[in-house]
C-alpha cells in the first residue's frame, strides 16, 4: 500500500498515539490515533483505503453486531480491517485502517451523520444499510434528516452494491436510487419513527409485511433474502441460523451480513458458519459469572433498541435497568416515555444510572415496582444470584463493561 511520505508519517505517527493512549490506560487507542493521523495528513482515510474491498455498516440499531457478524464471514476470504471496538467516527475508522495495513477487507461501523465523508474518501465495495428510527435527537436530528445523509452517500458512490432492509421505509428511501441494490427482509422493530415517506412527505400504509406510499411508485421491494423459521433463505434455499445471540433483530442482522458478504464471493453457509461464532459484541451479549450472578449485557439507547433489547431478557432474570445522559448517549431522554416496559411487568427490576430519576419516573407514571440505587454496580450487588439481564445505554454499557473488566477478569 503506497501512502507516501506524508501518509507513513501521518501513520506511523497515529499509530504511536494509539500505542501511548493504550500503555498510559487512558484510552483504546482506537479513536486518537487517527485523529493524529487525519491532523498530520487529512487525506490519509483515501491513502489508507487503497486497494481494500470496504464494507460500510450503518443505521441506527445494530451496526456494532452486524459489522462483527461482515468481519466474521469475511475472515474465510482473507485480512479483514474492522473497528472493533465501536469507533465509528473519522477518527476510529482511519485507526482501524491503520492498524490492519495490509488486509484485503474492511467491516467498518459508521457513524449515520459521517457515512457520506467517510464513504467519499474511500470508495467503499458495498453498504449495509439497517434501520433508521429517532435517536440522540439533541445530536443528530429527526431520522427524515438522517435518511438524506445516507440517500447522498448510496447516490455518490454507484460502485457500491447495498444490502438495505426492505422492511425499512427510510432505508428504502435511502436506497431507492442505488445501482446495485440488495434487498432484504430484515424487519422493524419500531413503526413509528417511518410514519410518512421521506421522498414524498405522505403517509406510509402498511399491511401485513406489506407497505406502500399511495399515490406512487414506492412500495416495498420483493426482497431477495429473508428470514423464516431462524434460517436465511435465498434463491429458494433456506440456510439453518444457529446464532449465539438473541433476539429476532439478530437474525436479520445476520440476513444482511450473509448478503454483504455472499456479494464480494462468500459462500453462504461459511458465511453462516463464521457468523454463528459471534458470541459477544464489545462485551454485550455474552453472560459473566459474577460470584453467582450469571450477568449480561445488553444495549439500548433509543425506543426501538429498548423495544428490542426488553424483548431478549431470561423470564427468571432480574434486571437492571442503567441510564445515563451524556454526550455519547444524547442528553434529550424524552424518548423514554415512548418505550412499553410492559415486557418487565411483575419481575424484579432495579433502576440505576446517573439519569435514573427519568427513568423512575417513568416506570413510577407505568404502576411497576423497582428499587432505585446509584450506579450499575450497586445495582449488581443488590441482584440475587442467578441470571441478572443489564438493559443499558451507550455510555452506562461501558462504564460497567469497564468495571467488570477491572474488577473480575484482570484479576484473574
Amino acid at each position: 500500500m503506497q501512502v507516501g511520505l506524508r501518509g507513513s508519517l501521518a501513520k506511523n505517527a497515529g499509530r504511536f498515539a494509539a500505542w501511548a493512549s493504550q500503555k498510559s490506560g487512558r484510552g483504546s487507542g482506537g479513536v486518537i490515533g487517527g485523529r493524529v493521523a487525519l491532523a498530520l495528513d487529512p487525506k490519509v482515510l483515501e491513502k489508507v483505503s487503497r486497494g481494500k474491498k470496504i464494507v460500510i455498516v450503518t443505521g441506527t440499531n445494530g451496526k456494532s453486531t452486524t459489522t462483527s457478524m461482515v468481519r466474521e464471514a469475511l475472515k474465510t476470504k482473507g485480512r479483514v480491517a474492522s473497528n472493533v471496538l465501536g469507533d465509528n467516527m473519522t477518527g476510529g475508522v482511519a485507526a482501524a485502517l491503520i492498524e490492519e495495513g495490509e488486509a484485503e477487507f474492511a467491516a467498518l461501523e459508521v457513524d449515520e451523520l459521517y457515512v457520506p465523508a467517510v464513504a467519499r474518501a474511500m470508495k467503499p465495495a458495498g453498504f449495509v444499510l439497517l434501520n433508521l428510527s429517532r435517536d440522540q435527537l439533541d445530536r443528530v436530528g429527526e431520522a427524515g434528516a438522517v435518511e438524506a445523509r445516507i440517500r447522498q452517500a448510496v447516490d455518490e458512490n454507484p460502485q457500491a452494491f447495498v444490502v438495505a432492509n426492505c422492511d425499512d421505509p427510510l432505508i428504502v428511501s435511502a436506497a431507492w436510487d442505488a445501482k446495485n441494490p440488495i434487498w432484504v427482509s430484515a424487519g422493524v422493530t419500531r413503526t413509528a419513527d417511518s410514519v410518512t415517506f421521506p421522498r414524498t412527505n405522505t403517509p406510509v400504509v402498511r399491511s401485513g409485511d406489506s407497505w406502500h406510499v399511495p399515490g406512487s411508485s414506492f412500495a416495498r421491494p420483493e426482497p431477495a433474502w429473508t428470514v423464516e423459521d431462524g434460517a436465511v433463505v435465498f434463491a429458494g434455499a433456506a440456510h439453518p441460523l444457529a446464532l449465539a445471540l438473541p433476539g429476532r433483530a439478530n437474525q436479520g442482522n445476520a440476513a444482511q451480513a450473509v448478503a454483504a458478504a455472499h456479494a464480494l464471493g462468500v459462500n453462504i453457509d461459511q458465511a453462516i458458519s463464521q457468523i454463528n461464532k459471534v458470541t459477544q459484541v464489545s462485551g454485550r451479549y455474552a453472560r459473566r459469572n459474577l460470584d453467582g450472578r450469571l450477568t449480561r449485557i445488553v444495549l439500548a439507547k433509543n425506543p426501538a433498541g429498548w423495544q428490542e433489547s426488553l424483548s431478549m431478557v431470561e423470564e427468571d432474570a432480574c434486571i437492571i435497568l442503567a441510564v445515563n445522559g451524556r454526550i455519547g448517549d444524547g442528553e434529550d431522554l424524552s424518548w423514554l416515555w415512548d418505550v412499553d416496559f410492559a415486557p418487565l411487568q411483575g419481575r424484579k427490576i432495579i433502576v440505576c444510572g446517573e439519569r435514573r430519576a427519568d427513568l423512575a419516573v417513568r416506570l413510577e407514571y407505568a404502576d411497576f415496582e423497582f428499587e432505585l440505587v446509584e450506579t450499575p454496580q450497586d445495582g449488581l450487588e443488590r441482584a440475587p444470584q442467578g441470571n441478572v439481564d443489564v438493559v443499558a445505554n451507550y455510555t452506562a454499557a461501558h462504564g460497567l463493561n469497564n468495571w467488570i473488566s477491572r474488577e473480575y477478569e484482570e484479576a484473574k
